[in-house]
């Protein structure tokens, strides 16, 4: 517990005295509200506005877990096909570069034309399209790079294909796998809140955010960027979770402490 205290205290020393310099250099300079508000004004927003912000950043996330788990369902399947036939590998690998190099900014109004500006569908397709390459990618990686004695040694017992994936290739792909979610899990906040910002209705953080700096009340914006950050890191650490439950075996699960 004493040596993981210490670990964090680097951190949450660094945190404390970021807040503390920012206050200071607000006051000190008489920084307008526009350009920068002040900590405690932050603070004070997201205590006056708690109870709308928490409604907000509720129906981001489940937009924002919704399109995770659709790109995500969609990648891992993808994943299976290309790396067991090659001409599946060769169809679809050019449609996964292509989506991912889609600039959300122009996606976010087709999503909405689609599906509907006010439906919660819209702004999913769009997390799902960010997120898809990194899982998908990371995936195919983890399937193929298998150890070749394992596979040599699998295939001497006249193992079948299905019994090298389950027991060897998913097993071996599962890091890759969740290095892949932890990331795609910020992404896709970020991708709900920009779709978002392309219209939808008023209780989620994207339009919050819009409405807010449109009327001049900066800290309030500021409280939504802070409670989406959090909400972000939430998600990452319930990834973060289910890792180490998934793959306790492997290192990136393991406590530094173990």
């Amino acid at each position: 517990m004493i040596s993981r205290a210490r670990r964090y205290l680097p951190a949450a020393a660094l945190f404390i005295g970021v807040l503390a310099g920012w206050e200071l250099v607000v006051r000190a300079f008489s920084v307008k509200q526009f350009l920068l508000p002040a900590p405690s004004a932050i603070a004070s927003a997201l205590l006056e506005h708690r109870d709308e912000l928490a409604a907000a950043a509720g129906s981001t996330l489940y937009e924002a877990i919704g399109g995770f788990a659709i790109g995500g369902t969609a990648a891992i399947a993808v994943a299976l096909a290309t790396a067991r036939w090659t001409a599946a590998r060769s169809a679809l690998l050019p449609f996964a570069i292509a989506a991912n190099s889609v600039p959300i900014i122009a996606f976010a109004p087709i999503m909405n034309n689609w599906f509907g500006v006010l439906s919660p569908l819209s702004k999913m397709m769009v997390v799902a399209v960010l997120v898809f390459f990194p899982i998908m990618i990371n995936t195919v990686r983890g399937l193929t790079l298998v150890d070749p004695a394992s596979l040599e040694l699998m295939r001497s017992y006249a193992a079948s294909e299905i019994s090298i994936l389950l027991r060897l290739r998913i097993p071996n792909a599962l890091p890759f796998v969740f290095t892949a979610l932890k990331v795609s899990a910020t992404l896709a906040l970020i991708g709900a809140i920009v779709a978002e910002y392309f219209g939808g209705a008023q209780s989620v953080l994207g339009q919050y955010i819009i409405t807010e700096a449109a009327f001049f009340r900066f800290a309030n914006a500021w409280a939504a960027v802070v409670v989406a950050s959090a909400s972000s890191i939430a998600f990452f650490v319930i990834i973060l979770a289910l890792e180490r439950l998934a793959i306790p075996w492997h290192a990136s699960a393991r406590s530094p402490d173990a």
